[in-house]
């Protein structure tokens, strides 16, 4: 009788550098009916994940459904990536990719789990390079929206739903979309400066935000926000007993608190920006 598990696999592991092991299954081996089929991808197009993610030496990279160990393989040997960690459901798959680790000689630096990644903490990944199913990326969003704000994700071919893309690329045939994780911003934060008391009501839809600026009973639209991980910056026109001021915001997020450089009508200060509702 088949063992079969239901959560959906990856439909593809990402490929690999050069020399990873040849491996077959073990006679023993447990019979595993996936839903998806195991098909390595093209050496040029994870290479371009890595790349296009931007990955360095403090980099941890989560690979989701990580078949034979190639791309964390590839994050950390290649790319010199800090951690490399894979989940797989198919406990083949996870035998061949620790085997594939210690031929490549980085097994003190990537670990492979056998399990469902929709229950596997991958929260303290800086980079998760996936190629998904559609609905499988949209299972995993709510967990990836709740990661360490300036995480970047790397998807081949499947998109996100309605969460746009940063950036995409294409690569022959294949489509490359981009992604870093937003702070949330969404509410009305309070700051004082120069005596006076400033608030900013912002919405938010992923990294798209808008709103408005007010300083007493004074309200001007916020012009040209721009949020990227945890960094926040926007402009606003407020009207003064001299004429217009412009203003200028650019600040940290750290939860419900921003750390904030605002420079008004020439004058600059520091301040800490609080969120007072949601």
């Amino acid at each position: 009788m088949k063992t079969v598990l239901t959560v959906g696999l990856v439909v593809a592991a990402l490929a690999s550098s050069a020399g990873a092991a040849q491996f077959s299954a073990p006679a023993d081996a447990p019979s595993v009916e996936l839903d998806a089929p195991y098909v390595p991808t093209a050496e040029p197009i994870v290479k371009s994940m890595l790349t296009m993610g931007g990955v360095g030496p403090n980099d941890i990279v989560y690979d989701l459904g990580s078949g034979d160990g190639r791309l964390p393989i590839a994050a950390v040997k290649e790319f010199g990536a800090k951690k490399g960690v894979g989940i797989d459901l198919d406990p083949v798959r996870v035998t061949e990719a620790k085997a594939n680790a210690r031929k490549a000689g980085v097994e003190d630096r990537v670990t492979f789990h056998q399990g469902d990644m929709f229950e596997f903490d991958f929260s303290e990944a800086t980079l998760l390079p996936l190629y998904l199913l559609p609905e499988m990326m949209l299972k995993l969003r709510p967990k990836m929206l709740d990661m360490k704000p300036g995480t970047r994700i790397v998807a081949h071919d499947y998109a996100l739903g309605d969460w746009k893309a940063d950036k995409f690329e294409s690569h022959g045939s294949s489509t490359l979309y981009f992604w870093v994780v937003p702070a949330k911003v969404n509410g009305t934060w309070k700051w004082r400066m120069n005596g006076k008391d400033y608030s900013a009501d912002i919405a938010q839809t992923y990294q798209q935000v808008a709103g408005s600026v007010q300083a007493d009973a004074v309200k001007a639209s916020m012009d040209i926000p721009v949020l990227v991980g945890d960094s926040l910056t926007f402009e606003a026109r407020l009207p003064g007993p001299s004429g217009t001021q412009p203003l200028a915001f650019e600040g940290k997020v750290n939860g419900d608190s921003i750390e904030a450089t605002v420079v008004l009508a020439g004058r600059t200060a520091k301040v800490v920006a609080k969120r007072t509702a949601k």
